[in-house]
Parts: structure tokens; sequence; C-alpha cells
């Protein structure tokens, strides 16, 4: 029992009140309206013939419509598929498919990644020859309402990428029925950690079919608070509306950071920044210099955790900590830490292992147990596959984050799923895709190609490689430079030795070709 109302019931106490700004769209929502458009959406799946734990999928940019169908979902016991509208038709096609969605909502924007789908599609825009209007739908809604009382709450299900090179689906356990009508637990968690509640104005910056954004605001919302959402990231605009809107909370990523300080002295000091109290980061290691930059800007305001869609266990950091501790993530707030080596024996402080959690949430790959089975060691501790070591008081460094994974900008990028779409073009004979460092995203992926006998290592062959990519790969998944190589390193088991190439090319960022713009 939580004991707070939800976002629905906290809507029908104050149905006038604003509780959603788009910021560039220059619109606000208030909580009523917010609610009765996420319960139609909710009537409107059922009566598309939904049951309890189906799935419909959601490629939208940012807008209201996100918000109001994961609300949907949650009232009438659906999984919400949340995709990136970077992904190409092909990468969305995969991931509907492999989500066993029921249908999928898009709008103009997006409709053309959709194109051969196979599934019913619906445009939170006007109608399409392609794609029936959904609010037209809903205003057409007839007979009686679905009665939800007793299906459980249904969540997101948000895909995470993993190094077999395709997404895999992040598939958690549907809320009981017992806890309708009240705050699921994450949301009271947040508010015990953050501090959130109903004086939080929080800024979302962020695309929303990320897991944080999509989740912290919708849990400022359950806690009563209001949601200030940006379409676009822009550094000065996030300094107005924290002014503009009296922010209290936010969330960002390093390479926003890095963006922000890189505006001109008058730019930074020309907004009143005094109601924003707490600045929470994630999503990738943020360099230790940009963090004191940060701090020496803002003030002790920052609030750095380590966690995963997964959800299997977190850490938290607050500014003063982490003066003491620079580069950490901090300790437990969910779940208990161990550092397990590769025989799975748990470590002491200090020494480096993989990194595992006890006693947090519980999740499964979905349609893919062999992928579950390596997150789950015998103890049926859980890792996110990162590497990392304890100090004496239990705050966690991770070394690298899951040794082959690149961070660039926040994203998540996977090297197996970007070589398997170098690999198409027949000129290459072997690829090895590694992370080499960026003044502004952290990490960029670059591409080091073994090419078949008679082909000619040339900016043109490069650029014929990675257009061939282009076609299954979204733009920002492509390697920056291209390197050819007489060999990738191995060993005689014909294992890559991936480190090799990092260690190389973390010396030589602009080795090779370049393939698009920084």
């Amino acid at each position: 029992m939580t004991g707070m109302q939800d976002f629905f019931g906290r809507a029908q106490a104050a149905p006038e009140r604003v509780v959603v700004f788009m910021a560039d769209q220059g619109r606000s929502y208030t909580a009523g309206a917010l609610a009765q458009m996420a319960q139609q959406m909710a009537q409107w799946l059922a009566a598309q013939g939904l049951q309890t734990g189906e799935r419909f999928a959601v490629l939208l940019e940012n807008r209201v419509e996100i918000l109001a169908l994961v609300l949907a979902a949650r009232q009438a016991g659906l999984y919400a598929a949340v995709l990136s509208t970077h992904l190409t038709a092909d990468e969305v096609a995969y991931i509907v498919g492999d989500s066993g969605a029921r249908l999928v909502v898009a709008s103009d924007k997006t409709l053309s990644q959709l194109q051969g789908i196979g599934l019913p599609c619906w445009t939170v825009d006007e109608a399409r020859p392609q794609a029936p209007s959904l609010h037209a739908a809903l205003a057409a809604l007839q007979g009686p309402p679905v009665d939800f009382a007793d299906r459980p709450l249904g969540r997101d299900l948000l895909y995470s990428s993993g190094t077999t090179g395709r997404p895999k689906g992040v598939l958690k356990a549907l809320w009981p029925a017992e806890l309708r009508g009240q705050a699921d637990p994450e949301a009271v968690s947040t508010a015990r950690l953050l501090g959130m509640g109903e004086d939080t104005v929080y800024l979302s910056p962020a695309p929303l079919y990320h897991a944080a954004p999509l989740r912290y605001t919708l849990r400022a919302l359950e806690l009563g608070g209001r949601a200030v959402i940006m379409e676009r990231f822009d550094a000065e605009n996030a300094l107005a509306l924290i002014e503009r809107y009296r922010v209290t909370h936010s969330q960002w990523v390093p390479t926003m950071f890095g963006r922000l300080l890189k505006l001109p002295a008058q730019v930074r000091q020309r907004h009143d920044l005094s109601s924003h109290h707490m600045a929470i980061h994630a999503a990738a290691p943020c360099p230790v210099d940009v963090k004191r930059a940060m701090l020496d800007w803002w003030g002790d305001i920052l609030m750095e955790y380590y966690a995963g869609s997964e959800g299997c266990g977190t850490t938290m950091i607050d500014s003063t900590e982490w003066r003491l501790r620079p580069g950490s993530v901090g300790r437990p707030t969910t779940g208990r830490l161990h550092i397990v080596d590769d025989e799975g024996r748990e470590l002491p402080a200090g020494e480096i292992g993989q990194v595992y959690f006890s006693g947090g949430g519980q999740f499964t790959y979905l349609n893919d147990p062999e992928k579950t089975r390596q997150a789950i060691n015998d103890r049926g501790w859980v890792t996110y596959g990162d590497i990392g070591h304890v100090d004496a008081e239990g705050y966690l460094f991770l070394s690298d984050r899951r040794a082959d994974l690149i961070l660039s900008g926040g994203v998540n990028l996977y090297p197996q799923e970007i070589e398997n779409a170098l690999a198409r073009h027949p000129g290459v004979q072997e690829v090895a895709v590694v992370g080499v460092p960026h003044p502004d995203f952290g990490e960029v992926p670059l591409a080091a190609v073994v090419l078949r006998p008679g082909q000619e290592a040339t900016p043109e062959t490069a650029r014929a490689i990675a257009a061939r990519a282009a076609e299954v790969l979204a733009r920002l998944k492509l390697p920056q430079r291209m390197v050819f190589v007489d060999a990738l390193p191995r060993l005689e088991t014909g294992k890559l030795l991936r480190r090799q190439l990092k260690e190389r090319f973390r010396e030589q960022p602009q080795a090779g070709f370049a393939l698009r713009d920084s």
C-alpha cells in the first residue's frame, strides 16, 4: 500500500490544474484534459480487442500523446512499447514484430517508418490514406465503457539493445490490481529519494522514448507535480525554460552539460536559475572536469544515478558525496551491490569485476530466455553487464560500461548491430566497431574494416560501405570514421580482442576517413 493517490485520482480532485507544458509548441494541458485523453485511449484500446498483458507500439516525437498512451496502458492493463523515432523502417518492423504489438500509434513525422509493417496503424494527426486519425476515433467511441477494475495495472515496454545486435524488450511484471488508484511504488520511491511532490516542476529536455525521461516525467505527474517538456534540446532555451517555469527538478545527460558549458558567459548568466534545486543526470559517465564545471556554475544540486531499463538495482550520489569521491556513481538505493570475478566469486572492496545487484527488481528479456539467463548468476544476482569496483565505504566506480558498449551523447550504441550493418557491403571481409573519445558526445563509433582482396582502401570505398549500412541503420548509429586495417586482433580461438582496438584508437580518434560531420 502506498497511501498516495495516482495521477487519475489527483486529476479528478483538481482537473483544472495545468500539469504539462509542451514548451516548443507553446501548449499546456490540464490534469483533467490529460486524464480524459488517457481514459478515452484506454477504452479505445479495449475496443480494438486488446486484452490484459497485450502490447501496442508508440512511435511519436515528444508529444503529450506519448504520456496519454502510457497512462492508458496503465489503466487498461497493457504494455506500451515506446520506440525511438530515429529507428529505420527495418528496425521499427523488427521491434514491433518482436514485441507482439497488436497496433501502432504514429504521427505525420513517423508514418514513413511504418512502411510494410503489416499491422493496423493510427495517427495522432489528421487521417492519412495509410492511417486513420486516433483523435477522431476517440471522439466516435460508443457503447458502455469497459470496467478495468479487476485488471492489473499496465506499464511501458522499453527496448534495450545487446551485443547480439538486435534490441531486446525489457519485460517487467504488471502492477497488481490492488494498486489501482494509488501511486505506483516507483513514484513513491522517487518522492522519497529526490524530494519530488506537488510543488515539483520537472524539466525533461530529452526524448520521451528513453526510459528515464518517460518514467520520471510520469512520476512527477503521479506525485502531483508539473512537467515541462522540450521537443528538442537547445542549451540556451533550456536555461530560459528553467527561469520561465520556475523549474525545480530536471534530468540531463553529460552531452547536454557540455553544450550548456559552451554557451557564452553572458548567456549563461542571463537567466535566473534560483528555483532549480536538483539536476538529475545519468545514462553515461560524466567526465570529472565537466561535472566540476557544472557544480561550480549551478552549485551542489547535481544528483547522479546508475541504473538501467531492467530496473534490477540503482545507485545514487549527491554533489557533496561526489566532491569527496570524484567519478563515483554512488551507493545503492535499490538492491545490494556485489562485485564478482569471472569465476563467480564475490570480490572485496577495491577489486575490479562485474557489477551485480541482489534484492532489486525482477525482469525478463522478451523472447530471449538465454540473454535473461546470462544476466542472472547462480545466486540470483542480476547484472547490467558493467565492470567496476566499490571502495571501502561501498561507493561504486565504473571501469567500463558493458565493455563493448559505446555511450554516445547518452545513447547506447551496440557494436555488433553496427558491424552487422557494415558487413552487408560485398567489399567487407571483417569489421569491428569501437568507441573513441569525442569532446561533445563522450564517445562516437569508429569502424575498423578488413577489405576483401581487390578492394581499394579509399574514402570513396569507406563512404560506400557506410551508405549501404545506412539502409538498415539509424544515422546516429553510423560510425563517424572508418579505418582500413590488414587484420583484426584475435585470439587463437578466433575471439576478437576488441579491447586492443579500443586502446589503439583511443589514442588515435581521428584515424582513418571521416564519414559524417561530428
